[in-house]
């Protein structure tokens, strides 16, 4: 019961915190668009992209090899452009075990496909570019396994990462169905779960040399994972312009469900983290 009761503290923190900044608004899979839900609607429409701490009722069709692109917005209806610049933007993958729409990623294990951090000029962020609504654009593996995936599309935000606890991390999932006929996936030692991958204090996390550039960045996390790593994309930085929302969208495969995700996405505003330990604490020793 305590256990369920903080499950559900715990979304609730992260749907606000990500409500407040932005979210994906939609996905393009080789050319074919896969709009979203915007934060605001009492209704969410069937989608590919989990909306806050949900499950998706749908899943994309992709085949190794196939570009994927994910637009970030900012605020709760889509109206304004991401707002921040600082920081890097990486995608993982995870199989589900099952349907993606009712899978539990709480002990999902997460590998990574791509990194985006630091322009050429080691000032620029590619994470800027987002502000003029240009998608970050990541390659699906070439010899991936088949199977039902998530892809967490995240942004860590490091504006006020010079002391411990100050980024800011805002993941988006989307649900996968891989084709094909490939065989390859991750090594144990190149997974990780959620929360778990990062702590406060890794490199990349804590950043307090981020307003003193140039900076030699390190991501957070787990390498790329080696099958992953042969894509020109895991380590050719790419952002592409919006594809128009015009383009029909492809079949998709359809179940439904709902939960509310574990993950905590923590930031410094508004002393959320503190509210989050104080209701660990009244939980824990009231009820």
């Amino acid at each position: 019961m305590i256990f369920r009761i903080l499950q559900l503290i715990s979304a609730l923190v992260t749907s606000a915190l990500v409500s407040a900044h932005g979210f994906v608004q939609q996905v393009t899979i080789d050319g074919i668009v896969y709009q979203g839900n915007n934060l605001n609607v009492a209704t969410p429409a069937p989608s590919i992209i989990r909306l806050d701490a949900q499950f998706a009722s749908l899943s994309g069709n992709v085949n190794p090899g196939s570009q994927v692109q994910c637009l970030w917005v900012g605020g709760t209806d889509g109206s304004s452009n991401w707002s921040h610049d600082t920081g890097p933007l990486i995608h993982y993958m995870a199989m589900c075990e099952g349907s993606c729409s009712t899978y539990n990623s709480t002990n999902a294990e997460w590998f990574k496909i791509s990194e985006l951090g630091l322009e050429a000029d080691g000032i620029t962020w590619y994470q800027a570019a987002l502000d003029s609504r240009a998608p970050v654009n990541v390659t699906i593996p070439s010899t991936i396994a088949p199977g039902e995936y998530l892809l967490r599309s995240e942004i860590i935000s490091l504006q006020n990462a010079v002391t411990e606890g100050g980024a800011e991390f805002y993941p988006c999932c989307v649900q996968l169905n891989v084709g094909g006929d490939q065989t390859q996936g991750p090594t144990s030692s190149e997974v990780c779960t959620f929360p778990g991958c990062y702590s406060d204090t890794d490199p990349g996390i804590l950043t307090p040399n981020i307003d003193n550039p140039p900076i030699q960045y390190i991501f957070p996390g787990p390498p790329v994972a080696s099958f992953a790593n042969t894509n020109p994309s895991s380590s050719v930085p790419s952002l592409t312009p919006t594809a128009p929302s015009s383009i029909p969208t492809e079949s998709v495969s359809s179940s439904s469900g709902a939960h509310l995700s574990t993950t905590l996405s923590r930031t410094s505003a508004g002393g959320v983290y503190n509210t989050i330990l104080f209701f660990t604490f009244f939980i824990s020793n009231f009820l």
